[in-house]
């Protein structure tokens, strides 16, 4: 398809959701189609003509104009394209990600990438609570692709996470990794207080780490070369982006053992 432009006409009273909005599903429809696209659900809906202004532009991106507006559920259900969004993200973004790239040059709300399975998020600025984490209903919460932050991320990131990879800049709320079935996060700030809260696998990875749950132990110093081929896969897909490799020597400390005990945090020997 030919890129298109949603630019906000004004500010609005409250948030918009966007879910549905993807470039696949708007690759067919022609300007009037798009423009008559129903957003928001119940008495808070409305149509994609009523809040945006759309103009076609060169290229394959979905762009979003909307500095001062409250989206909810950016990139929601994303398979393939890319999504750019110019301002702050609210809630859910990139919900059930299946693929494609989703961009968005401010901060982000709770629930970034909830459910997500593949694909790539961009995050320019910060990311709230329960990053990668589940909504009443799901079994898991993230399950797949790459998330990266340039800022700080809130609490209890990566609840429930099956796979994927999340690159944090900044550091780490409390609780992340909490409830952790797989996957990674590696926060280049630090990771923040009590994490790995019954968390069975996954590695949590950073250069410290602000306070450990009882249930966790320290099993000394150790050469994983796993860290090295996960550093170098993230050399290889992220570029720039990609964290800076950790030392020869890591400090692995396990848990949590009041579970079966196999997830990980990783720190610098």
């Amino acid at each position: 398809m030919s890129g298109l432009t949603l630019r906000l006409k004004a500010p609005t009273a409250g948030p918009i959701g966007l879910a549905g909005v993807v470039p696949s599903k708007l690759a067919a429809l022609s300007g009037y189609d798009i423009g008559a696209l129903v957003i928001g659900a119940g008495k808070d809906s409305v149509t994609l003509g009523d809040v945006f202004s759309i103009s076609r532009t060169s290229g394959d991106t979905l762009t979003i104009e909307a500095e001062g507006a409250a989206l909810d559920l950016v990139g929601s259900g994303l398979d393939s394209g890319t999504i750019r969004l110019v301002g702050n993200a609210g809630a859910q973004a990139g919900r059930k990600m299946t693929g494609g790239t989703l961009e968005i040059t401010g901060n982000a709300g709770s629930l970034l990438a909830s459910g997500m399975t593949g694909g790539t998020i961009l995050i320019g600025g910060n990311a709230g609570d329960n990053l990668g984490g589940l909504l009443p209903g799901d079994r898991f919460g993230m399950a797949g692709g790459t998330v990266v932050v340039d800022g700080n991320i809130g609490a209890r990131a990566g609840e429930k996470m099956r796979r994927g990879t999340v690159v944090v800049r900044g550091k780490t709320g409390a609780g992340a990794g909490t409830r952790m079935i797989g996957g990674t996060i590696w926060a280049e700030g630090g990771i923040g207080p009590l994490p790995g809260l019954m968390m069975r696998r996954g590695t949590l990875i950073g250069p410290s780490v602000e306070s450990l749950l009882p249930s966790f132990v320290d099993c000394g110093r150790h050469d994983l070369v796993i860290v090295r081929v996960i550093s170098r896969y993230l050399k290889d897909t992220l570029g720039s982006r990609a964290p800076k490799a950790m030392p020869l020597f890591v400090r692995k400390i396990g848990g949590d053992m009041a579970t079966i005990g196999r997830g990980e945090i990783l720190l610098p020997a």
